[in-house]
């Protein structure tokens, strides 16, 4: 599970450095500072995503939230893709965001992460 949601936060950030280099290399924007702001988010959103999926392989229970939250987002940008002309990349972002929310509720992956701030590991 944390390894699936691991895979996004790498596959945002080099989707967060493939925009940063366009906006370096001088591609046309509307706003530049807009721009800017759009990789800060694409920036803190991977960094987000490592830190649940860390915390996550650690058996704590609270980045079940967070992964379910992400996979949501996913969802609600992977189907327009989809269904806009771009069905690999629509693919490539659905499947493995329903494969984590299936895990997500699966009894072992609760039964891991069961884990609060102050205990020991659930293993």
């Amino acid at each position: 599970m944390s390894a699936i949601v691991a895979a996004e936060a790498t596959a945002l950030l080099a989707a967060a450095g493939w925009y940063g280099l366009q906006l370096v290399t001088g591609a046309p924007v509307l706003s530049f500072w807009g721009a800017v702001f759009t990789l800060a988010l694409l920036l803190a959103f991977a960094s987000w995503l490592y830190a649940v999926a860390v915390f996550l392989f650690r058996g704590f229970r609270w980045p079940r939230a967070g992964a379910l939250v992400a996979q949501l987002f996913v969802l609600t940008i992977g189907f327009p893709t989809l269904t806009g002309g771009y069905p690999l990349a629509g693919l490539a972002m659905l499947l493995p965001a329903a494969v984590a929310i299936v895990l997500l509720f699966d009894k072992r992956v609760i039964r891991f992460a069961s884990r609060a701030a102050g205990s020991p590991p659930a293993l």
